[in-house]
């Protein structure tokens, strides 16, 4: 404990300069109700931040840092904006992402696209897992603009998430785009939750699948699937 008292003592004293700015940054937040912004029902994400940033700086100080030195002295806000950004899919809906790219096409065979790299966070934890998804459908006289699925991969991924639920809502939503016959959604990821902390296995992937309709029912167009995402 005397340790972390000296060496908050010697981070203090190297960053005096930066006190003015400190204080006047912790001024401005202390001059907002942040248990009214937490409670308000009407405020957008961005109108959050003043709330996340002072959040921030309590958990700065903590872990047992120095909210104050030079190399901190942004980091709430930075923080702050870059957790809306991995949490972007809440702002977003299925609607406004297909922009009306639902096309009527008379194509009865498989589309698929593989390896949309994909990006989300743990919820558990709040670290990320990354990975790859492949997504593919049995059009039914409707086919979706392929950066769409894209598209819909990051409606989900950019929320708090588990793997397994993520997979499910991409495949679903997929349903809900354009109806087709069948949908299969295959994810593969790795967590740092179980690279950065816990059992530290850096190899260790996770794969899981949601297959509904024809893909489900039918072995041939699952294995049809499967393949399609194996073949490099």
């Amino acid at each position: 404990m005397e340790a972390l008292k000296n060496s908050k003592a010697v981070a203090g004293s190297a960053v005096n300069g930066d006190d003015a700015e400190c204080k006047a940054i912790t001024n401005g937040l202390r001059t907002i109700d942040v248990d009214s912004l937490r409670r308000s029902p009407r405020l957008n994400r961005e109108e959050m931040l003043p709330a996340m940033m002072e959040s921030y700086r309590s958990l700065l100080s903590d872990v047992g840092e120095d909210p104050c030195r030079q190399g901190l002295l942004k980091t709430p806000e930075r923080a702050a904006k870059a957790f809306l950004f991995f949490t972007k899919g809440y702002e977003q809906t299925l609607e406004e992402v297909l922009n009306d790219a639902i096309f009527d096409e008379n194509h009865d065979e498989m589309v698929v696209v593989k390896d949309i790299e994909m990006f989300s966070m743990c919820e558990h934890h709040l670290v990320p897992f990354i990975g790859k998804v492949s997504i593919g459908y049995l059009p039914n006289g409707k086919v979706l603009g392929l950066s769409k699925l894209a598209r819909i991969v990051e409606i989900y991924s950019r929320r708090l998430q588990v793997q397994e639920r993520l997979t499910k809502q991409i495949a679903l939503a997929v349903c809900d785009a354009v109806e087709p016959h069948g949908v299969g959604v295959v994810v593969e990821a790795t967590h740092m939750c179980m690279v950065m902390r816990g059992v530290q296995k850096i190899n260790a992937k996770t794969v899981t699948s949601a297959m509904l309709g024809g893909f489900r029912d039918d072995s041939k167009t699952r294995e049809e699937f499967l393949t399609f995402v194996r073949t490099p």
